[in-house]
């Protein structure tokens, strides 16, 4: 395989995994019963977190394995200073990665608060993916 069709598959691959997050974070909150809010937020999350992973891909910047929306998106604004909105709008986002899922938080998420986490990761992930080439696009 050449090194321009396995960075290919790898982008693809990253942005495949932040779609699935993005749906089952719809998913949740579509659901006929009550809905895990925190399960959404940490969808969102993770949706954001590999979309920009994706951008780092495709532009062959190493990243390190984190959770961190507010460093991997000063990456990506080292790259493309346009994404300084969606980096903005990430970084709020980290704290779900972990936030609602171990014991010892007495907050618990709203529906209204997971929409928002939703509609941010959709954002990100968008505005990645209309920076980067078709062929990548799953």
């Amino acid at each position: 395989m050449q090194p321009e069709e396995a960075r290919v598959q790898d982008v693809r691959a990253w942005l495949s995994k932040a779609e699935l997050d993005l749906k089952a974070a719809a998913h949740e909150i579509s659901a006929p019963a009550e809905a895990l809010w925190g399960d959404v937020m940490f969808h969102a999350q993770q949706a954001a977190e590999k979309a920009m992973k994706a951008f780092l891909a495709w532009h062959d910047v190493p990243f390190r394995k984190t959770h961190n929306l507010e460093e991997l998106g000063q990456q990506c604004v080292a790259l493309d200073a346009t994404l300084q909105g969606a980096a903005d709008r990430a970084a709020p986002l980290t704290e779900y990665a972990w936030k609602f899922r171990y014991p010892g938080d007495l907050h618990e998420p709203d529906r209204a608060e997971a929409e928002r986490a939703l509609a941010a990761a959709r954002s990100v992930h968008k505005d990645i993916r209309d920076r980067l080439p078709p062929k990548v696009l799953p």
